[in-house]
């Protein structure tokens, strides 16, 4: 009886551990892509060199461009502290499945030549933030203590 006992509690210390790892490197990664995809977004903005490297925005209310820019940046802010981070990944998710479907795709059929590497892996980030959540360390955390 005692070993199995044991054997129980080692076995619930592993996971309880194993899932505090897991939730750090969930945030780590949650905290990483959502600040460069923040980025991408003030570049349609006209900051950080703008969409040409002159400092050049898109086109204030034009779409999908000056729309997408915005809500890339409003979701890259949500999902970088956490609030509200997995309908926010999900609409993210879709924002970048539109993007490469309808603006790279056209261009060629992979990826690698169409120039939509970006949105193609950024489209599946995020879908994958928003199925296995933000991790540890979030807004929302916080506010439910």
């Amino acid at each position: 009886m005692t070993t199995t006992t044991d054997t129980r509690r080692a076995a619930a210390q592993t996971t309880t551990a194993t899932t505090r790892r897991n939730d750090l490197v969930l945030a780590a990664f949650r905290v990483v892509v959502s600040f460069l995809f923040g980025l991408h977004g003030l570049q349609g903005l006209g900051f950080l060199g703008g969409v040409d490297g002159q400092g050049t925005a898109v086109p204030f209310g034009s779409w999908p461009g000056w729309y997408g820019s915005v809500i890339e940046l409003v979701g890259a802010v949500l999902v970088l502290v956490g609030l509200a981070a997995r309908p926010a990944a999900f609409v993210l998710s879709g924002v970048m499945a539109y993007a490469y479907f309808t603006v790279h795709q056209p261009e060629a059929l992979l990826p690698m030549h169409n120039m939509g590497e970006l949105a193609a892996v950024y489209s599946w980030v995020f879908l994958l933030l928003a199925v296995l959540g933000p991790g540890a360390f979030t807004v929302q955390r916080a506010l439910r203590r």
